[in-house]
């Protein structure tokens, strides 16, 4: 298991997430590990955060959001636009095929505090 230490991100992780409870789990978990969080509802908010450039190095989205853009649909654009942000994907559904998406790494949902650390920690190490 690959530990997280919080100087090894100066950064922010953006969590995007349209359920209020898994939002603030996460973002719990997240600052647990010592790294900053900023939690969001939906992709349009997570667009405006990236393009503002407020020092997101990781993003953790859940795939099925409501709205426009769901979770791979902004994974891809992340990666596009700003391909030095590292991505993970979470659903509680079978694992996506991500082979357009290279870079993104599934999580499955429910995660606990070490499934979260080992994945950030693959993605920051």
């Amino acid at each position: 298991m690959t530990v997280v230490a919080p100087a090894a991100v100066s950064a922010a992780v953006l969590i995007v997430e349209d359920q209020p409870l898994l939002l603030l789990d996460a973002v719990d978990l997240v600052e647990a590990e010592g790294l900053r969080a900023i939690g969001v509802g939906h992709a349009d908010a997570a667009l405006a955060i990236l393009t503002d450039g407020a020092g997101v190095r990781i993003l953790l989205t859940g795939i099925d959001m409501a709205g426009s853009v769901d979770g791979l649909a902004l994974a891809a654009l992340v990666r596009e636009r700003w391909p030095a942000v590292r991505v993970i994907v979470t659903s509680g559904h079978l694992p996506p095929a991500l082979d357009d998406l290279p870079g993104v790494r599934f999580l499955p949902r429910p995660y606990d505090a070490a499934a979260l650390r080992e994945a950030l920690g693959e993605l920051v190490g």
